[in-house]
């Protein structure tokens, strides 16, 4: 009887010493498999890997980086350490949402984040539906409001509450010109700034949208502005857009005399743009590499003590992937648990600190942040000032 059951079912031992320890090669990748997966918390990050924001994944996936193993040099998320899948989010949404629900269902992934696109974003919430935690961290239009998914991006209202009144105040609004690109970030930013200007007494005297990535050639525009003479000129363009537009606006001798607040101008844009392209162009955005506070100096300490001296420019697209990565450790560590109706309950009111300030994330899960005003005259940002608390405007239930 116990020959027969030896048999039918011998032990591992004895599996071993029968074939020199083949078996133990056989059976511990499965066995290891399993317990590295129970001892891991999954993150899965969609960042700008290929597509027209390919110049922001380098440091996207450098900032994330980072933070997973700051985390982990700290203990982890809930004890187990971060395993961090940085994917391409800079694909078509259809690709992106096959991508998620791979991740979900075979991976399963404990939290999603996000910096790309909001079409991608759009095709993620609708596929993921909320069973997995999602946050979303680049500059966007605002009204996102899907349960289970949490905005640490910058809001059209975070950005122009507090540019437009001190622009105003300073230079005067009284003609506005517009200039984006033909998606929903550029026409739901210009739809709020309208009501801002309009309030100051001011008016849009110009509106133009050009194709986002097309290879345009600003030269018509920046002469339909130049007959119009605008004092002011708003900018919801991206990337090479954003480039090519200033630097042909600058070569027409328009920014001796009008002010320019470009939405999305960040490190890596404006270097592109150059210094002697910069004159009166302003921006406002919870992060600047330039801001000098204990929280920054010791983010760009870490940074650049893991990557050196060749490290990715950091930028606000890239700082976002970190601090949505602290975000997740922050909620998820408060809850106890990964469970999404546990952290929905953590996330309200739920301080942690992000690279730019610190940060609180509301009911609407949106969070309220520090918002810096910033002057790219001379090729640099100076940070003019900045904003604690500053609401998110949005009015998610």
């Amino acid at each position: 009887m116990t020959q027969k059951k030896m048999k039918l079912a011998p032990t591992r031992r004895q599996l071993i010493a029968a074939t020199g320890g083949a078996a133990a090669l056989v059976m511990a990748p499965a066995f290891i498999r399993n317990l590295r997966a129970a001892e891991e918390f999954k993150i899965a990050i969609f960042v700008a890997l290929t597509g027209p924001a390919s110049l922001f994944g380098p440091t996207q996936k450098a900032c994330a980086e980072l933070a997973a193993d700051e985390i982990n040099k700290a203990g982890g998320i809930l004890g187990k350490m971060v395993r961090l899948f940085v994917v391409d989010g800079g694909v078509s949404p259809a690709d992106a949402a096959k991508t998620g629900v791979r991740l979900m269902l075979n991976e399963k992934v404990d939290f999603f984040a996000g910096s790309h696109d909001s079409a991608v974003r759009e095709a993620l919430v609708a596929t993921i539906k909320g069973r997995t935690p999602y946050v979303y961290t680049p500059i966007y239009e605002g009204e996102e409001c899907a349960a289970h998914t949490y905005v640490i991006a910058d809001t059209p209202q975070q950005q122009l509450d507090i540019a437009l009144p001190w622009l105003h105040q300073k230079f005067g609004m009284k003609e506005c010109y517009m200039i984006g690109n033909d998606y929903v970030w550029p026409h739901n930013v210009n739809k709020y700034a309208k009501t801002l200007i309009s309030k100051y007494g001011g008016s849009v005297i110009g509106e133009e949208y050009v194709p986002l990535g097309a290879p345009n050639k600003f030269e018509e525009i920046v002469t339909r502005i130049k007959a119009k003479n605008p004092k002011f000129v708003l900018i919801t363009l991206v990337g090479a857009d954003n480039v090519n537009f200033n630097r042909t606006f600058a070569g027409f001798g328009l920014d001796k005399n009008i002010i320019r607040m470009a939405s999305l101008l960040e490190e890596n844009t404006l270097l592109g743009i150059g210094k002697e392209n910069a004159n009166n162009l302003f921006g406002a955005m919870s992060y600047y590499a330039s801001i000098d506070t204990p929280l920054n100096n010791a983010f760009k300490k870490s940074y650049f003590g893991k990557y050196g001296a060749k490290a990715p420019q950091l930028s606000l697209l890239g700082e976002d992937c970190y601090a949505g990565i602290k975000f997740i450790s922050a909620v998820v560590n408060k809850a106890g648990s990964a469970d999404r109706n546990k952290v929905a309950k953590a996330a309200v009111n739920l301080t942690f600190d992000a690279p730019g300030g610190s940060w609180t994330m509301r009911s609407n899960r949106h969070v309220d942040k520090t918002m810096h005003l910033a002057d790219a005259t001379g090729g640099q940002f100076k940070i003019l000032k900045s904003f604690s608390k500053v609401a998110s405007g949005q009015t998610c239930a």
